[in-house]
């Protein structure tokens, strides 16, 4: 009798470990990462974040989702061997119950939490929203317990490789002091801000093997001559009698964090997201309407944070180089000390166009994988009070958004033709180097 009741415990625990081992876990939608790279957006534009910096922090949040997914997803290959110095994650060994979709949505947010510095107090309230979401669905402590320590395991590991990047080492670099001698950049107003990141270009990349890799061709010479070549860009930026349109357009592609408005003796910020950021929420758009699974969400939007990491990489190791006056300082200066373009000058060299090689460099990453007729409606900046915009492909946006640098009188016309065409060359060796069996980009945008 006492061996039955014996043998009887025996197989109801046992019965009961087969059912917890096997217990299905709800899945974790695919739109909470577009949901925490938006949290995101909002915690740079409060902490007034420069594009490249932003670039920085969403590359490296993606990263700790995508290496959890890489952990746990045959199907997702770890960036180990892939990006430059990247290590191999370990996974955590005394972690044995864990949703590993909420782990990666977990591990980039304690990973912006600790990049961001108004992270660990903006980012808890919708890290706290996450979890009880999950707990309404069926997540049970256990498995909530498990995922947050699976997340910072992976997040400690992907902060130590940040860490490494030498971005921390730019603080002892001697001040970049702007030169006041004919044809160079120098502070415009309303805000007269120093210049944004001078040294980016000595981070380390993610897949390039230099900043300079894909060095464009010098910009027109500056020249006072009226019959200079130079002398005819700042015609074309003087003489545009942009209609209503395009004004719509240049407000659209704004994305000027920097923006002041001037409320009588104050200099207001008008609080607004960057080109990163602008396309961190196309990227999500493309992702929610292409239907993809967590996997390749977390795939589509670490690819697109790489790429304009290095892409900002490139275009600032460009930028710093030619330190090339703006339109709104050349024209005051030779033609019309009166003249004031559309839209506010940001704080940094003019050539290489920043958002140019920016757009042109994701929208190939995002063609590669959604393909060369993705139409999609760009609803990004409707929370900030500008209509949505309809387009037939993201290479149309990506032309649109260069223009608009044209059309608000900030950037000179060669900037913005050789910006995208180095973002193309930058976004097609991202993939390349990405792709798992090292194929060529589905689609090469000429």
């Amino acid at each position: 009798m006492k061996s039955k009741i014996f043998l009887l415990i025996i197989l109801t625990g046992t019965l009961f470990r087969c059912k917890t081992a096997d217990q299905k876990i709800p899945d974790i939608s695919p739109e909470t990462i577009g949901n925490i790279t938006a949290h995101m957006t909002d915690v740079m534009v409060h902490d007034v974040t420069n594009p490249p910096l932003g670039a920085r922090f969403f590359s490296y949040a993606c990263l700790a989702g995508y290496e959890v997914v890489a952990l746990n997803d045959s199907a997702t290959k770890s960036m180990a061997g892939v990006l430059n110095g990247f290590p191999k994650i370990v996974k955590p060994d005394s972690v044995e119950t864990y949703s590993y979709q909420l782990s990666a949505a977990l591990a980039m947010l304690e990973t912006a939490k600790k990049m961001q510095p108004s992270g660990k107090v903006l980012l808890q309230k919708y890290q706290d929203h996450l979890i009880d979401s999950c707990r309404s669905i069926g997540f049970s402590n256990d498995i909530i317990t498990g995922s947050g320590k699976y997340a910072l395991a992976v997040s400690k590991q992907i902060l130590k490789y940040a860490k490494a990047d030498r971005y921390n080492l730019i603080s002892n670099f001697p001040r970049y002091e702007p030169k006041e001698i004919n044809g160079s950049w120098y502070p415009t107003p309303p805000g007269y801000f120093p210049p944004v990141e001078p040294y980016f270009n000595t981070v380390r990349p993610f897949t390039l093997d230099s900043a300079s890799q894909f060095k464009p061709v010098p910009p027109i010479a500056f020249s006072e001559d009226k019959s200079s070549e130079f002398f005819k860009l700042m015609k074309l930026n003087y003489d545009d009698k942009s209609g209503t349109e395009h004004k719509v357009i240049a407000a659209f592609w704004d994305c000027n964090p920097f923006a002041l408005d001037n409320k009588g003796h104050l200099l207001v910020g008008m609080k607004k997201i960057s080109p990163g950021s602008h396309w961190m929420g196309i990227t999500d758009i493309a992702c929610r309407k292409g239907k993809t699974n967590f996997a390749k969400t977390m795939q589509v939007n670490t690819a697109v944070a790489i790429g304009m990491m290095d892409g900002f990489m490139a275009c600032w190791d460009e930028k710093y180089r030619s330190n090339r006056i703006r339109p709104e300082t050349a024209i005051r200066k030779y033609i019309d000390p009166t003249w004031k373009p559309f839209l506010q000058t940001p704080p940094f060299p003019e050539y290489l166009s920043g958002h140019s090689v920016i757009s042109s460099a994701v929208s190939v990453i995002l063609t590669h994988y959604f393909g060369e007729n993705f139409a999609y409606t760009d609803t990004v900046e409707e929370r900030f009070g500008l209509k949505a915009r309809s387009f037939k492909s993201f290479n149309n946006a990506a032309q649109e958004a260069a223009i608009s640098r044209f059309y608000g009188g900030i950037h000179f016309k060669d900037a913005i033709d050789v910006g995208f065409e180095q973002g193309e060359k930058v976004g097609n060796w991202v993939v390349v180097k990405l792709s798992a069996d090292g194929s060529q980009p589905a689609v090469a945008i000429k």
